[in-house]
């Protein structure tokens, strides 16, 4: 399962496409094409959700993929860090909490929520095993 955020793509008065985010208010980019526009699109999505998490603000939950509606694909790892946050709300546990169960510093727990930051996979996977969860993972033809 892909998960995502809903955009908006309408025309601009010079000759690009506008495209904004219901989700993501601040979302706002522009691209020459349809194809320019969602590369935009992605970008713009993981900036707003990185000052999101950086200012500690809500992130507000992607949702499935449809393809009834224009649909930004995350990047697997951002998709995989998003999910790692919600697992840490849900669990009413701290970062400080998860250091503790990790053995880890601060820093190494920190970067896991970063999306400029390119964790490894085992880490994440550490990190949801000590939030008691796991990781599986899906392939599927592409749409």
């Amino acid at each position: 399962m892909m998960l995502g955020y809903r955009i908006k793509l309408a025309p601009d008065d010079n000759g690009t496409l506008l495209v904004t985010c219901p989700a993501l208010p601040e979302v706002t980019t522009f691209g020459e094409d349809r194809e320019d526009a969602i590369r935009h699109a992605v970008d713009a999505i993981e900036e707003a959700l990185a000052a999101r998490i950086a200012r500690g603000a809500e992130v507000p939950p992607p949702g499935n993929v449809s393809r009834n509606h224009d649909f930004i694909d995350l990047p697997l790892l951002t998709t995989l860090k998003l999910q790692l946050l919600a697992a840490l709300r849900d669990s009413g546990l701290t970062r400080a909490d998860l250091v503790r169960r990790l053995g880890w510093h601060r820093e190494q727990v920190d970067r896991l929520f970063r999306l400029d930051h390119a964790s490894r996979i085992e880490q994440i996977e550490a990190a949801f095993r000590a939030l008691g969860r796991k990781v599986t993972v899906t392939v599927s033809d592409a749409a």
